[in-house]
């Protein structure tokens, strides 16, 4: 199974598939009970003051956006403190990503979240070793998730901002 990932580090790899598993489970789940609330508190009725009221479901979206990055965050800072999970790299030396453990901080793990769910990219820090598969995983997740916003968005604007038929 050399091939497949490294010999020594299998224990590595199932622990940081698992936890992938159970937080991309726990974000989508966040995501439609949010999405169900906010369907369910707009009632598929029109509001005379519609654009403040899509305001409000945006703020709530970008709400559930933090909430699921957190989730991911808490992972990342709850693995990294394992020795041999794999880590997040400060390519800059900057900040407390770097040494050991190499996300001290929780805002740490947070800040690295938010780059791989919305797919910014891995520019200052990147994982390393196990890590790696929660950071894909997540990236798919989260470009996954805003396009469901974006949907939820269109479909309620268009719904909203449309005359109605006489």
């Amino acid at each position: 199974m050399d091939w497949l990932l490294p010999a020594d580090q299998g224990i590595e790899y199932g622990m940081v598939a698992v936890a992938t598993v159970l937080v991309t489970a726990l974000a989508v789940v966040i995501h439609h009970l949010g999405l169900d609330a906010l369907a369910r508190r707009l009632g598929g009725r029109r509001h005379r003051r519609h654009r403040f009221v899509m305001a409000g479901v945006i703020l709530a979206l970008l709400g559930l956006h933090v909430l699921e990055i957190a989730c991911y965050g808490a992972a990342y800072w709850g693995l990294d403190q394992i020795p041999d999970m794999g880590f997040v790299e400060n390519r800059l030396n900057l900040g407390h990503v770097h040494g050991g453990p190499n996300m001290a901080h929780l805002f740490d793990a947070i800040y690295f979240s938010a780059m791989a769910y919305s797919t910014v990219s891995f520019g200052d820090v990147a994982p390393t070793g196990a890590m790696r598969i929660l950071a894909a995983t997540e990236a798919i997740a989260g470009l996954i998730l805003i396009a469901w916003s974006a949907s939820f968005t269109y479909l309620e604007m268009s719904r909203m901002w449309t005359p109605p038929r006489e």
